[in-house]
């Protein structure tokens, strides 16, 4: 299984909301076995400056590249990027994970 994991920092405070909304397309795409979308608690000791999450959960690679072809993530793209400053993606196969 692969989590993909990505962290939105957005261009202004009044825009959060509207990228979550940009982003809830990607809940209509049938690749994922597990896709969340969520804004940050921002509760952390040491570091806030993330303002939404997505976290999703594939079972192999080619489902994780079927959801990118999708039609409706370039949608969420093409909502999301003028909203948003950073962007910052994490990879990782269950397979790796150190225990």
């Amino acid at each position: 299984m692969i989590r993909h994991i990505v962290f939105f920092t957005a261009n202004s405070e009044a825009h959060i909301d509207e990228i979550v909304d940009g982003l809830s397309v990607l809940t209509r795409i049938p690749h994922a076995r597990r896709l969340e979308i969520a804004r940050n608690r921002k509760t952390d000791q040491l570091g806030n400056d993330i303002d939404i999450v997505v976290y999703s959960e594939f079972d192999n690679e080619a489902r994780l590249a079927a959801y990118k072809a999708h039609e409706l993530y370039q949608e969420a793209i093409r909502r999301v990027r003028p909203l948003r400053e950073l962007r910052f993606a994490a990879d990782y196969s269950l397979a790796d994970v150190a225990s």
